[in-house]
């Protein structure tokens, strides 16, 4: 022992805080992977990032049953994490972008090998994360003797602390590595650092797990309780079904009915058991919106600002906020929130904590709403199939008047100045008139529809005066990225390059295509023109914009250059993420860990373990209703999902406010206390009559 703890408990608390490093590290950046390197759209990726972490919680139930009724906590832990360390390095390996790219344009040729490998290591993941988590904690407490209760309530404290750790550390970690660049042959987001890392995590998870091997106390299989408890209720509702003429008398209670082969204590806590799993049915809905934090959350945090000053913010990064919430807040809720509430007389019971969670979830998804509705102000309008739009830049030296006919649309224009891009109805452009001065053109245009156009103009007015450019970009870059593309407006061919990038070299008047550049940067602009070599450091592009950049001259080292907005950066501020991360982290302290606690105080003493699989189970549910409501609704605005989520949720709350209002708390030990004293009287009984037989016979 090590102070008076078993040193078994620190090989268990190390494993414990690598797979949660582990698991928690690549779930960070999963939806980011399946968006933007399995190229799903936002629907697909969220359906199954939930249909995973459904799986994630539905596993406890066949680990439990595998570690109590054939190998045993230590076996089944050993087993599950090669499982589960091989799910990783699959998930590893199914993201390297080079496994595939034989023409190494940067895009895997085989994009169904790298989908196939992902669902592989996905579901080995399930299986392992699912299949550990009821043994661990449980192991753990194996540990102690029956004399160190005080050691024992400790270890879970530090269990859970080391739990909290992994996530926080991981999601903070793991968000970085996928934001550097990696490749042999083209350099790519680097998914598999991001998920190498949580897979050699795992794997020093089970070494040192195996290291305190000879420590370990190992208890045999016991059987499972939940298969007793089965075939109980099973037997009862074939029993009932079997007798439901009007002949045979109604019983008490349809559990009664298991009463010909089973004892009347297993019936009485089952009893106890199931109505604690009633009051379960609306949670799902909570863990429906909780979970949502790591799939649409996270999408919505792409579309924002997430420069801080200093530090630039990944999307995913986002998620450490509630996990940075939880540390905060959970000890303010002990010493001040809920004193302060006992002190003004308020009776507040478990189940109206947990009621007043699934309430603050549903405001959580107000607040995003309304996050999402500022976002959707600020992405621009992009043209439909019928329509077209076009921006004009004057790249000449005097002012011009364009007239796209026959709409009759007309703009003035000076020098080195542009519009905005302008909608029109593609069947009805035919004709284009610049006039500079005195001197006017007209040429026949057709644009067809869905596209977006840029026309630049010189005083020349000829064909070689006018620049008309397909833009090719109907939509916002992803992950905050930046598209830059330049023009040059001098006189002298020049040979361009942004940072490490170059854009090759381009005759007087003549545009580049786009570039993608990671968002939030600043570079270095530089022109070529024969020795000499032009340079200016770039403006700040924001995130998730697109640029046009004028080049008017190169002289001696100075470059001109000017910037035209195609797509404006994204405004709205990540912070502004925090009131809804915040509201769902109270949320959680008040519902869930309220709910653990009711469900161990409600439930005999060998039957915590059903309880528990019970409430895991909410969680796998509550991912199946986000696949159901989000593939069901076919809301086109996002906003308008959040408020259905936090409707539906507000009504699942007034039914589980209803719910508990009827339940009646129980007392499990003075239950089974009574259970024993029922038990002696009977078996008290069966002696005296046992010895009144014997004397009845010998006489």
């Amino acid at each position: 022992s090590c102070f008076g703890y078993p040193v078994s408990i620190f090989f268990i608390i190390v494993n414990e805080f690598c797979e949660r490093f582990s698991y928690y590290g690549m779930r960070a950046v999963l939806v980011l992977y399946f968006k933007y390197f399995l190229q799903w759209d936002d629907n697909l990726s969220t359906a199954i990032y939930h249909t995973f972490v459904a799986l994630c919680y539905l596993t406890p139930i066949l680990g439990a049953l595998i570690a109590d009724s054939w190998l045993g906590k230590f076996l089944t832990i050993v087993s599950l994490s090669v499982v589960y360390a091989i799910g990783q390095g699959v998930m590893a390996i199914s993201s390297i972008n080079d496994l595939t790219d034989a023409n190494h344009d940067g895009s895997p040729d085989n994009i169904h090998l790298h989908i196939g490998l992902s669902m592989v290591g996905l579901i080995l993941i399930a299986l392992g994360t699912g299949g550990i988590k009821p043994c661990v904690s449980a192991f753990g407490g194996d540990q102690f003797d029956d004399d160190q209760e005080n050691q024992r309530s400790k270890f879970f404290s530090i269990f859970y602390l080391a739990i909290n750790a992994g996530s926080l550390i991981s999601t903070i970690i793991t968000p970085i590595f996928r934001a550097q660049e990696c490749g042999i042959h083209s350099k790519q987001q680097c998914y598999p650092l991001a998920f190498g890392v949580p897979a050699a995590l795992m794997v020093v998870s089970l070494i040192v797990f195996l290291a305190g091997s000879r420590m370990y106390k190992k208890t045999k299989p016991q059987g499972n309780i939940m298969i007793q408890v089965s075939k109980c209720v099973a037997f009862a509702i074939k029993n009932r079904f079997r007798h439901r003429s009007k002949e045979f008398p109604k019983r008490e209670h349809w559990l009664d009915w298991a009463s010909e082969k089973y004892n009347k204590r297993l019936i009485v806590q089952i009893k106890m058991v199931m109505k604690v799993l009633f009051l379960f049915i609306p949670l799902p809905m909570f863990w429906a919106l909780f979970d949502q934090q790591g799939s649409r959350w996270t999408l919505q945090a792409t579309t924002m600002d997430g420069n801080f000053g200093a530090v630039q913010i990944q999307p995913d990064q986002m998620q450490t906020v509630n996990a940075i919430l939880i540390v905060i807040m959970v000890p303010i809720f002990d010493t001040v929130i809920y004193p302060l509430i006992k002190k003004c007389k308020i009776n507040f019971t478990p189940l109206r904590k947990i009621t007043v969670g699934m309430f603050l979830a549903s405001m959580a998804f107000v607040a995003a709403a309304l996050v999402q509705v500022q976002i959707d102000k600020t992405i621009p309008v992009f043209p439909t199939a019928e329509q077209s739009q076009i921006k004009i830049i004057n790249l000449g030296t005097d002012n011009a008047t364009i007239r796209l006919e026959p709409q009759l649309h007309s703009v003035n224009l000076a020098s080195m100045e542009w519009t905005d891009y302008v909608t029109f109805e593609a069947s009805k452009l035919q004709s284009l008139n610049i006039t500079f001065g005195n001197e006017v053109i007209s040429r026949p245009i057709t644009s067809p529809g869905g596209e977006r156009h840029t026309l630049g103009i010189k005083n020349s007015l000829n064909d070689s005066g006018i620049m008309w450019l397909f833009d090719n970009v109907t939509s916002k870059p992803e992950e905050g990225k930046n598209l830059i593309r330049f023009i040059n407006n001098s006189p002298d061919t020049l040979n361009i390059t942004l940072g490490d990038t170059s854009f090759g070299t381009l005759v007087p008047f003549s545009a580049s295509n786009y570039s993608l550049f990671s968002g939030g940067r600043r570079d270095t602009i530089t022109a070529m023109k024969d020795e000499d070599l032009c340079s200016v450091l770039s403006q700040s592009f924001g995130f998730g914009s697109a640029y046009t950049v004028i080049i008017n001259e190169c002289s001696g080292t100075n470059l001109n250059v000017k910037y035209s907005e195609d797509i404006p950066p994204n405004s709205v501020h990540m912070a502004l993420q925090i009131p809804q991360y915040f509201i769902i982290t109270c949320a959680e302290i008040v519902f869930s860990i309220t709910g653990l606690e009711f469900s161990y105080s409600q439930a005999p003493s060998n039957m915590k373990s059903v309880l528990q699989a019970g409430w895991l189970l909410t969680v796998a549910v509550g991912n199946i209703i986000v696949l159901i409501v989000a593939g069901a609704s076919k809301l086109s605005e996002q906003w308008a999902e959040y408020v259905l989520f936090a409707a539906l949720l507000l009504a699942v709350c007034i039914i589980f406010a209803t719910m508990a209002y009827f339940y009646v708390y129980v007392d499990p030990n003075e239950v089974e206390a009574q259970l024993n004293e029922e038990e002696k009287k009977a078996k008290k009984a069966q002696e005296i009559y046992e010895n009144e037989a014997d004397v009845v016979s010998r006489m």
